[in-house]
């Protein structure tokens, strides 16, 4: 059995250890929010966070989250009222969406190391994130607006 904390809470899965924690998530645990497309760790769609940095979970086994937390899509926010998430809705990133799990999970952690972030480190954070709709522009304005919205809920103290 492997036991690892997950979106809070601990869960046991009795799987190898090699299993890729992207199958774990999705076959074992029923979270499909995290989405399989390359399975080398290129595409960036199986983006979650691993004590708190985005991690690829086609390429990740199982065995490597037993000691930090696994946050998956369903866990930023239960609710999606995460600012990324709020943002995304807002400018309509998606067009097919099937890489906007990732694309989110990757956006979240990029506002973590950047409260405020230039175009230059947003293209350079997420240029590992794929999307064949191109809507790059779109995730662009959506993180600003999240950066924003963020420093809004931050109070100051001036």
């Amino acid at each position: 059995m492997i036991k690892f904390k997950l979106n809070g809470q601990y869960v046991s899965v009795d799987v190898p250890e090699d299993t890729p924690l992207l199958w774990v998530l999705r076959d074992e645990l029923k979270l499909t929010g995290t989405k399989f497309s390359c399975g080398i760790g290129e595409c960036g769609a199986c983006t979650v966070h691993v004590g708190g940095q985005s991690t690829r979970s086609c390429i990740t086994p199982v065995s490597s989250v037993i000691e930090a937390e696994v946050v998956t899509i369903e866990g930023l926010d239960p609710q999606g009222q995460h600012p990324v998430q709020e943002a995304w809705r807002d400018i309509q990133v998606p067009q097919c969406g099937y890489c906007q799990s990732g694309q989110i999970m990757q956006a979240a952690c990029l506002l973590k190391t950047y409260p405020d972030p230039t175009d230059e480190q947003i293209d350079g954070v997420m240029a590992g994130n794929l999307c064949r709709c191109m809507t790059y522009l779109r995730i662009r304005k959506a993180i600003k607006q999240a950066a924003a919205a963020a420093r809004e809920e931050t109070p100051s103290h001036g």
